[in-house]
C-alpha cells in the first residue's frame, strides 16, 4: 500500500480496495439497523504500490458491490451472477468463472497448518517476501504472481480435503445454483484471491484478452470483516472489477463503447436578454424530465440550430418574443422538420409523447 507521512508527520495510507471502507461505513453509520440484506455499490479510485501490470495501474478506477446481512449460498450466487451479467451485458464473451472455498474459522486452520508444514519443507525455494507470508498467512503464497511460488503450488495440499461439512455443503450449493443458471464454473482449488478477510466462497472471472494476467474481476464472502472493524457479527459477500481492465477486454473483442446519450430537447433563442433569461428558466424546468441543452454562447439562431443538429437533439423548443407574448412554445421535430405550437401548460406532456414517438407534431 501507499503509506507516507504528510506535512504534519501524520501517517497516511491511500485506500487499496473498497470493501473495508464499506464495512467501516456500515459500522459507523449503524446501517445494521436498516433493512437486511443491505445492497451497496461503489465506483472510485484505488491505489496500489506494487509494480503495475497490464491494465493495472498504481491509480485505477474500481467498481464494486457488496451484499451485507445474508449468510446463505443464495447470496453468493447473486453476486457471482451479477458480476458475470455485468460483463456479458457490456458485450464480453468467452468468460471463465473460477470458484473455490477457503473454508471458515472452523476448518481453515487445519489447511493453514498443512500448508505451512509443506512450505517449511521448501524454505530454500521461498523468497524473503514469501517467508514473511508463511508466518502471517501462507494462503497469500497461493495468490503470488512470482514464478517461484507458482512452481511450488502443484505440490501443495488441496484445501478441499480440509473443508468441514458445512463449508463443503455451502460450496456445493453455490456451484449447483450457478450450473442450473447456465453459468459454466471451473473448480479452482488454488484460488484464494489477494485479501485475508475472505471466508468460504471466493470467485474470479477471467478473460483471455488480458494476456497472462487474465483476471477481470472477482470477490468472495467475508463473514468476519465487519466484526473485525468493530461492528456486530454480520455475514457479507461482494466483488470488485477494474474499469481499465474491463476496457482492455472490450478492446480485445472489438466491442465499441456506447455513445453518450444525445439531448432530447435543445432550446434555441431568438431575441435578446429577456428571451435568454426565459430560455435558461425553461431549461431548468425541462431538465426535471428531459435531457436538455440551451445556448450559453449568445449565438445566432442559425448557429444554434446547427449546434442542436450536431448534438443529435430530437426536438427543438424556440424561445422568441412571439412565444413569450402568446404563452405557446414553438416545438420542432428535427428528423421530420415539422413544427407545432404548444401551450405552456401542455409542454411537458406533449414533449413526452413526441420523445416517445407517440406523435409526429
Amino acid at each position: 500500500m501507499y503509506t507516507f507521512p504528510d506535512r504534519k508527520g501524520r501517517s497516511l495510507t491511500l485506500r487499496p480496495e473498497g470493501t473495508a471502507s464499506v464495512a467501516r461505513a456500515y459500522v459507523e453509520h449503524n446501517l445494521q439497523a436498516g433493512p437486511r440484506p443491505l445492497k451497496t455499490y461503489y465506483i472510485g479510485p484505488m491505489f496500489r504500490y506494487e509494480r503495475p501490470q497490464a491494465g493495472r495501474y498504481r491509480q485505477h478506477q474500481q467498481i464494486g458491490a457488496e451484499l451485507i446481512g445474508a449468510s446463505g449460498p443464495g447470496a453468493d450466487f447473486e453476486m457471482v451472477t451479477l458480476l458475470v451479467d455485468l460483463f456479458t451485458s457490456a458485450g464480453l464473451t468467452g468468460l471463465r468463472v473460477l470458484l473455490n472455498s477457503v473454508g471458515d474459522a472452523a476448518c481453515r486452520p487445519n489447511f493453514t497448518a498443512a500448508l505451512r508444514d509443506y512450505l517449511h519443507g521448501h524454505l530454500e525455494q521461498l523468497t524473503e517476501d514469501m517467508k514473511r507470508q508463511l508466518e502471517m498467512n501462507p494462503l497469500r503464497i497461493l495468490d503470488s504472481k512470482d514464478p517461484r511460488a507458482k512452481a511450488l503450488v502443484e505440490g501443495m495440499p488441496d484445501i478441499r480435503d480440509h473443508l468441514c461439512d458445512a463449508c463443503r455443503e455451502h460450496h456445493r450449493t453455490v456451484r449447483t445454483l450457478l450450473e442450473e443458471a447456465g453459468v459454466a464454473v471451473e473448480e479452482a482449488p488454488r484460488l484464494v484471491r489477494g485479501l485475508d478477510y475472505y471466508t468460504r466462497t471466493v470467485f474470479e472471472v477471467q478473460h483471455g484478452g488480458l494476456g497472462a494476467q487474465s483476471a477481470l474481476g472477482g470477490g468472495g464472502r467475508y463473514d468476519r470483516l465487519i466484526e473485525e472493524v468493530g461492528g456486530p457479527s454480520v455475514p457479507a459477500v461482494g466483488f470488485s472489477t477494474g474499469v481499465e481492465r474491463t476496457l482492455l477486454a472490450l478492446e480485445s473483442e472489438g466491442v465499441a463503447l456506447p455513445a453518450e446519450d444525445s439531448p432530447e430537447v435543445a432550446i434555441v433563442v431568438a431575441g435578446g436578454d429577456r428571451e435568454r433569461r426565459a430560455a435558461l428558466l425553461l431549461a431548468r424546468r425541462l431538465r426535471r424530465r428531459f435531457r436538455t441543452e440551451v445556448d450559453l454562447l449568445g449565438r445566432g439562431l442559425g448557429r444554434q440550430m446547427k449546434g442542436a443538429n450536431k448534438l443529435g437533439a430530437r426536438l427543438v423548443v424556440l424561445v422568441g418574443e412571439g412565444e413569450l407574448e402568446s404563452g405557446h412554445w414553438t416545438v420542432k421535430t428535427m428528423e421530420s422538420g415539422e413544427q407545432a405550437s404548444v401551450a405552456d401548460a401542455e409542454l411537458e406532456t406533449r414533449l413526452t409523447a413526441m420523445v416517445g414517438g407517440g406523435e409526429d407534431s
